[in-house]
């Protein structure tokens, strides 16, 4: 029973993501049970996806809290980080893809940034160990990380690149930039 809602979740996030006009029909499909069982669960379209955000946010949440960011040195952490966004691809874009969709669902986003950001954090902590870009703020970091993270989902989804290889090539462009 918890193994159906799940896939019904994962497989509505993933969907979604890549078309936010999907049906429960297609929805349905792509977690391979009947609508019926959708229904079973979830009464209407709506009432789906507002499940399927708040999955998401904790899905996404628990695979930052597994890369365990204030453990080992800066980059090594960093390189977690970047394979736990790229398991949770989906559900980041999702989530993050319409900056409405957390409003719009009634989940509640903070007015400013949480206290406590183990993503933040890590990077202050690699600026202050003198290897990550001291020169650039933290918030651009953080950006130019995210849209790297983006990126190569965006390019596994297309066949451009495969899902085993693309940790590396965002990690090769965090690191390298795009001088040879």
């Amino acid at each position: 029973m918890e193994r159906t809602r799940s896939a019904i979740l994962a497989a509505a996030a993933s969907v979604l993501a890549r078309d936010r006009t999907a049906t429960l029909p297609q929805i349905a499909a792509a977690a391979g049970v009947g609508r019926t069982t959708v229904h079973r669960y979830y009464a209407d379209r709506d009432t789906l996806i507002k499940a399927a955000v708040e999955d998401s946010a904790q899905v996404i949440g628990e695979a930052i809290g597994e890369a365990r960011l204030d453990e080992g040195p800066p980059v090594e952490a960093l390189h977690r980080l970047v394979t736990a966004y790229l398991s949770v691809g989906d559900r980041l874009v999702f989530l993050f893809n319409d900056p409405h969709v957390m409003q719009q669902y009634g989940v509640d986003q903070p007015e400013q940034p949480p206290s406590a950001d183990p993503v933040m954090d890590l990077i202050e902590r690699g600026q202050r160990e003198g290897v990550f870009d001291d020169q650039s703020t933290a918030w651009w970091i953080q950006h130019v990380l995210w849209a790297l993270v983006y990126t190569g989902i965006d390019e596994v989804s297309k066949g451009n690149l495969s899902r085993h290889g693309v940790a590396a090539t965002v990690i090769r462009t965090l690191e390298r930039g795009i001088l040879a």
